[in-house]
């Protein structure tokens, strides 16, 4: 049974069947709702097919257990572009975040603890207690990532300047390249406006190990092991692996109304994103449809989409799809491969989606109290609103995580990035009690020591990352009601994402940019003439970003008035 929205009724099931749609999207993800929103603000009609019950994708609000409401995958916003904020007005459509009072917080097991936050002398005062040259260094680090962010910014909101692939006019072939002209002109101010030094160091940054780049400015290990968090969220790297500090700057370039590197909360949780981004989608004129699961793409002998049929076997009509699946779900399992080119599918067969995270939500009876931050709060404190990171207090303890991951095993003590989002947010937990966010590494997708299909196998895991929290904060594990976990395997099956991969694909330097997803196909347009990728695993990557829907939307929007003239 198809349903349109919340609400199931026959003729928005016959609608959708009978209806030759200008563009189908496979995929009710935040990006999938962008690009459908942008597509039919430009006059298009849109329809947004979505497999689960539920939209959102990964940005998604579940309640579980009565009374608690877990932001099941994505947990925190701001990376989510600010003109697509203000562009589709999503703060009417009742997106409202919550900022953290404090923004990170290390406890360690020696009693101390570090704690950041918005005030500079407050962070220089927390950074003295481990390190008077870190707490100097600390802004001149801040200040240099913010430069380079404001580089990225321009990447990030830009199309790349790919190739013509098709037969293309005289017409076509000059717009082509004054939009390379235009495109590389603005590059090469950015870099200027770098400088030199400048411009060395973020090429350092981006080619370096997390471990390298810290280890120039900082010299505690729990400053530098509390940074490197940033680096390895939803990868399989370690922190010595060259090129893991793009990851690092790419969970810095975020903001909360215009405050830089802010992390907030979002008020309902994530899922409340996804609903801002479907009410202005459907003020826009788009159709949402939950429960309607894409089989197959139809495409005609000569290579161009012309619907897809779902898996009851009914056929939708549109000459435009956009995929907001992973490349491999959407080539390898929804294309049919005699249509594609062959170095195109080995290059997507071969891609990296691995994966080390495991998402645990927790619903607990009461406040974790940490015995290294006696700060007299036994409510919600400062750092009950800040990201917490367990297991991180030293850059080998990192590296020993991920190594046993390498070798086969779910992580003996697990790095773990812990939030408390009812800290801020009352709306998704009964009074008294608390919502907990465990995002943990690192988790092999097979490990050769058990299965995750074994109940007993998945218990042991969950009850490691909490005998683990015991130990900074006694009596956690006593006071969890319950839990629901997401391993690799299950963000695949649930969630669509391939590996148990977050961003849709590594956020390495070769599948970044004019290499994402795969090289010469970094436009959002693809083998298929009329397919296009709007989601993660397109360009400029992952998390709850958006840029790639919006951009994907704007590529069709050109090649639908293209073909028009």
């Amino acid at each position: 049974m198809w349903s349109r929205g919340v609400n199931s009724n026959a003729t928005a099931t016959r609608l959708l069947k009978e209806k030759k749609w200008d563009a189908l999207v496979i995929g009710a993800g935040h990006n999938g709702l962008i690009a459908a929103t942008y597509l039919a603000r430009g006059g298009l009609s849109v329809a947004v097919l979505e497999r689960r019950h539920v939209i959102g994708g990964a940005a998604v609000t579940e309640e579980l257990i009565p009374g608690f409401k877990f932001s099941r995958c994505s947990y925190l916003l701001s990376l989510l572009r600010p003109s697509i904020i203000k562009e589709l007005e999503l703060v009417r459509h009742g997106l409202k975040l919550l900022k953290p009072i404090s923004q990170s917080f290390t406890p360690c097991l020696d009693g101390r603890y570090l704690l950041l936050g918005p005030d500079d002398e407050q962070n220089y005062l927390e950074m003295s207690k481990f390190s008077k040259r870190d707490a100097d260094a600390y802004p001149r680090y801040e200040t240099q990532l913010q430069k380079f962010s404001k580089f990225m910014d321009f990447l990030l909101d830009s199309q790349t300047p790919e190739t013509l692939q098709w037969d293309s006019s005289l017409n076509d072939w000059l717009r082509d390249k004054l939009h390379k002209s235009v495109f590389w002109t603005r590059c090469l101010k950015h870099v200027l406006s770098l400088g030199q030094k400048d411009m060395v160091d973020f090429l350092d940054l981006l080619l370096s190990p997390t471990s390298k780049v810290l280890n120039k400015w900082f010299e505690s290990d729990v400053v530098k092991a509390t940074l490197a968090a940033d680096a390895m969220i939803g990868s399989m790297a370690s922190i010595h692996t060259p090129g893991s500090g793009y990851v690092l700057l790419h969970h810095v370039m975020g903001e909360t109304d215009g405050e830089h590197n802010i992390w907030s909360h979002v008020e309902g949780g994530m899922g409340t994103v996804s609903l801002a981004i479907s009410n202005a989608a459907k003020e826009a004129g788009v159709h949402i449809f939950t429960n309607a699961e894409v089989s197959k793409l139809v495409i005609e002998e000569s290579g161009r989409v012309i619907g897809v049929l779902m898996v009851d076997g009914e056929r939708l009509h549109s000459s435009i799809v956009l995929s907001n699946a992973t490349p491999y779900k959407t080539f390898m399992e929804l294309v049919p491969q005699i249509f594609l080119p062959d170095d195109f599918v080995r290059a997507i067969k071969y891609s990296d989606y691995s994966s080390g995270t495991t998402k645990i939500n927790v619903a607990v009876d009461k406040l974790p109290q940490f015995q290294s931050c006696n700060l007299n709060h036994p409510e919600v404190g400062p750092h009950h609103t800040a990201t917490i990171h367990i297991g991180s207090e030293s850059m080998e303890e990192i590296g020993l995580a991920c190594q046993d991951a390498w070798n086969g095993l779910p992580s003996r003590r697990p790095v773990m990035e812990m939030t408390i989002p009812s800290s801020l947010d009352k709306t998704i937990s009964p009074p008294g009690k608390h919502v907990v966010s465990l995002f943990t590494q690192y988790t092999p997708y097979k490990p050769t020591d058990g299965s995750w299909e074994d109940p007993t196998y998945r218990e042991l895991y969950a009850q490691r990352c909490f005998n683990l929290i015991d130990e900074y904060a006694p009596g956690f594990s006593s006071s969890v009601i319950g839990y629901d976990m997401l391993t690799p395997p299950d963000l695949e099956r649930e969630f669509g994402l391939t590996g148990g991969n977050i961003f849709h694909g590594a956020m390495v330097l070769d599948s970044l940019f004019l290499m994402r997803p795969v090289k010469q196909w970094s436009d959002h347009r693809t083998p298929i003439r009329g397919l296009y990728m709007c989601g993660s695993g397109s360009h400029p990557g992952g998390g709850v970003m958006g840029a790639a829907g919006r951009n994907a939307a704007y590529v069709v929007l050109h090649d639908v008035k293209k073909h028009s003239r």
